[in-house]
């Protein structure tokens, strides 16, 4: 994609950096992170371009299962209600819930602004919880036990690295940090396999996960022309192309069959 130079004036500010970089693998995802030597961008959500829809379902809504827990009574006991399966949660309104959606391609080469806090995934009535969440390459990653049973994080990345660690009863967090894009990245655990958790790690600040309405929105986005994409881990994934412009407002809705 080709921007105007006052555009490129508007979001991208030239830095003078360090000519040296670490090698490859050499340090933690956020020292590489500080290193990266691209321009840092600006998100200006006031003047910036927005995509925003829906994730629609069509085809015969499938049927939500009912987890066993009766192997760990620490678990089964925690729930009064039966604990159903979340890998495919079709809303009252026809959407689709927990449906990760991401500007795959058209972004400028540039370095974004990387949040302050870091996204916590809780261990819950042993179920993760968020089931579907986002991260930033380098940013905090805080795992959470909040129960009174053990649990074990293993991550399953074809570019990152893999790690497995357990985690004791209401445990101290764990803090970790992906260094490389890949959507999305499945989680499990080990010692209660109906457990997992799906990350989208992603470069920059452009995604979202569809909620209780299905929708989504991406704010700030310079003017250009980008590839929007969904993914979901029963439905598959699905793209779009979508222009948008300074101060403008563009919808991209998708429809997922089952």
């Amino acid at each position: 994609m080709r921007l105007a130079g006052s555009m490129v004036a508007v979001w991208l500010a030239l830095y003078a950096a360090g000519c040296g970089s670490n090698p490859p693998g050499a340090g933690t995802a956020k020292e590489e992170a500080a290193a990266d030597a691209r321009p840092t961008a600006v998100v200006d959500e006031a003047n910036g371009g927005t995509i925003a829809g829906r994730v629609a379902f069509t085809g015969p809504k499938p049927e939500r299962k009912v987890l066993s827990m009766d192997s760990t009574p620490k678990c089964a006991e925690q729930h009064k209600e039966p604990v159903l399966s979340e890998d495919a949660i079709i809303n009252p309104n026809g959407t689709v819930k927990n449906a990760f959606v991401w500007v795959k391609a058209g972004l400028p080469e540039a370095r974004w602004p990387m949040p302050a806090a870091a996204v916590q995934i809780d261990q819950r009535g042993c179920v993760y919880v968020p089931h579907v969440v986002g991260v930033r390459v380098g940013q905090d990653v805080e795992f959470l036990n909040s129960d009174p049973t053990n649990h074990n994080i293993h991550p399953m990345p074809r570019a990152n690295r893999e790690w497995n660690e357990s985690q004791p009863p209401l445990g101290e967090k764990k803090v970790k940090q992906f260094s490389k894009q890949e959507v999305m990245v499945p989680i499990k655990c080990n010692v209660h396999p109906w457990m997992k958790v799906w990350i989208g790690v992603v470069d920059h600040p452009f995604f979202a996960v569809t909620g209780d309405d299905g929708s989504f929105t991406l704010k700030g986005l310079p003017p250009g022309e980008y590839t929007v994409e969904v993914w979901h881990e029963r439905f598959g994934a699905q793209e779009a192309r979508v222009s948008v412009g300074a101060g403008e407002t563009k919808t991209a809705d998708f429809t997922l069959k089952g």
